[in-house]
């Protein structure tokens, strides 16, 4: 175990969390380890004077955790690895130290040209080396130096013949942000500044004096742009953002996914795509442009070869001309369905979020007049995904401390100087200024995994019932029909236009607040990004 914990990165991260298998039963104090199970290595820590190693195994969805001592000598070999890294995250957590790691790229053409510069041949494996180099800085000097590997001399250590202090004492971004609160707040000085610097007045600029307030978690929600023809953009929009919205229609490539999306405050209306021919009577067929108001979930029975099965479908009502008609839609029907909005009404951002569930699909209807730029305007429609919290510092100029921004700790890196010019504690009512942030490609594939990593949302059923289904008694199945089935469609409605349009016109505060996430699809969006998959090391 000592072996592993020297050359394989271990920490608090998700990517921090290394998994082994073991070549033979290990029979621990508390647990019985079987040969090849999966063992995930959590963290080191000293326990009662000495270094252990904190492990888990899963099972029947279970984690059984004990320690490992480092001392502990065995044949353990590190688990396949079917996930998909970006190329930092392998560098960072997934490359031994001293080693190589091969991997699998994926999504890219195998066709060479120049804007994909592959030999021919090539089908994605590649071997990972990292190629380190040494920053320094230099005696009363603030300018960093780069030395790299390869540059050969003889380096003597005299740290303890010379004072620290004759040495500028840098700070990263992410090491301010482990800083603790009472050390707050800092003076320094920017010595290098982050690329893409979207503050105003360029307060970020190398030799400017700023002022670190204190650190802290804010939230922002994660948008796309909603596009077919072109690469998609990425925002970060502050609850703070002022400008409104009006909704726009959501797709929905399956019943399933209707099944998800209603609400119980509003009657979902789509329309209908896809023609869908049912292989059983008692489903209703679907033909394009049909109209159907969704209502709930439930199980009914169909007969497939003489034998009754039991299968879950959507119970809608189908939109004739003068009157309704009772349909039922299997959940496994794969169509395509547009929302009818009815819904007119302006939001602010605060409101889409405690009313709807994500994604949401908005377009920006008046901008935000207290921004002197507001990129969300000129968009031709956004998709609201999910609530993103993330860690802040709460930045200023020296010379003027009561204006204050938001610097994201984990997009935004620079390198700055303790300074000792002192602040005064009392700087009156600060003012918070935050910005939308427009994000890249892999930063917003990295924080759609991490935050899904804690909220899975349901499977999606499967296409067609298997012969296995359990089979309802005749009890169950008259308890299904008078809970589940919808009432009788004149008692449902009284007039379409007005229903639809009070439900979705009058959401209340009353709804509670909080967003959710509502089927990501991610698997088939980071093909697109391309990652990487990783494999063996070597």
């Amino acid at each position: 175990m000592e072996e592993i914990t020297r050359t394989i990165h271990i920490g608090p991260s998700r990517l921090g969390h290394p998994c082994f298998y073991h070549q033979k039963d290990m029979k621990l104090e508390n647990v019985f380890v079987k040969q090849g199970e999966q063992i995930m290595l959590n963290s080191v820590e000293e326990i009662n004077g000495e270094i252990m190693v904190n492990c888990g195994v899963i099972r029947n969805h279970q984690n059984h955790s004990f320690t490992l001592p480092l001392s502990q000598e065995g044949e353990f070999y590190e688990c396949e690895d079917e996930r998909i890294y970006t190329l930092k995250e392998v560098v960072e957590w997934k490359i031994p130290k001293n080693r190589t790691r091969t991997v699998k790229l994926t999504g890219f053409s195998n066709k060479w040209d120049l804007t994909n510069p592959f030999p021919k041949g090539f089908y994605g494996t590649l071997i990972l080396k990292p190629v380190y180099e040494i920053q320094g800085v230099m005696k009363f000097q603030k300018d960093i130096v780069r030395i790299l590997p390869s540059l050969d001399v003889e380096v003597k250590d005299i740290t303890d013949s010379y004072d620290a202090n004759w040495f500028l004492q840098l700070l990263s971004t992410q090491d301010l942000s482990e800083r603790t609160s009472k050390e707050f707040p800092i003076v320094a000085e920017v010595i290098e500044a982050p690329q893409g610097n979207h503050l105003p007045r360029n307060i970020l600029q190398p030799g400017k004096t700023i002022v670190i307030h204190k650190k802290y978690q804010a939230s922002r929600i994660l948008a796309s742009e909603i596009r077919s023809n072109f690469p998609k953009r990425h925002f970060l929009i502050p609850t703070s953002y002022k400008g409104k919205f009006k909704r726009r229609p959501r797709e929905f490539p399956t019943a399933y996914d209707l099944e998800i999306a209603k609400s119980e405050k509003e009657v979902l209306h789509v329309v209908a795509t896809k023609a869908f021919h049912p292989p059983h009577d008692e489903l209703s067929s679907v033909s394009v442009g049909d109209q159907f108001l969704v209502h709930h979930s439930q199980m009914t029975e169909v007969l497939c070869q003489g034998i009754r099965k039991v299968v879950n479908v959507l119970a809608c009502e189908k939109i004739l001309e003068k009157s309704y008609e009772a349909a039922l839609l299997p959940l496994y029907m794969e169509g395509g369905f547009v929302e009818v909005i009815h819904d007119k009404r302006q939001y602010q951002i605060s409101e889409l979020c405690a009313q709807f569930h994500w994604p949401f699909n908005v377009k920006v209807s008046v901008r935000d007049l207290f921004i002197e730029e507001d990129i969300l305007a000129a968009t031709p429609g956004l998709q609201l995904e999910e609530t993103i919290t993330d860690t802040y510092l709460l930045i200023s100029d020296f010379a003027n401390p009561t204006e204050c921004w938001e610097v994201p700790v984990s997009r935004l890196s620079m390198t700055v100087q303790l300074v000792n010019n002192n602040l005064s504690q009392d700087t009156g009512s600060i003012l918070v200024k935050t910005l939308t942030e427009e994000i890249t490609e892999e930063q917003y594939y990295m924080m759609r995994r991490y935050e899904s990593s804690f909220s899975h949302p349901p499977p999606r059923p499967p296409k067609h019932p298997s012969v296995g289904e359990a089979k309802l008694t005749l009890l169950n199945v008259a308890e299904e029909k008078t809970m589940g089935l919808p009432k009788s469609p004149k008692s449902l409605h009284v007039d379409i236009s007005k229903k639809l349009h009070s439900n979705q016109a009058g959401l209340g505060s009353k709804v509670p607040a909080g967003c959710q996430n509502s089927l990501p699809n991610l698997e088939k969006e980071r093909s697109k990004s391309g990652a990487v998959q990783q494999q063996a090391p070597m």
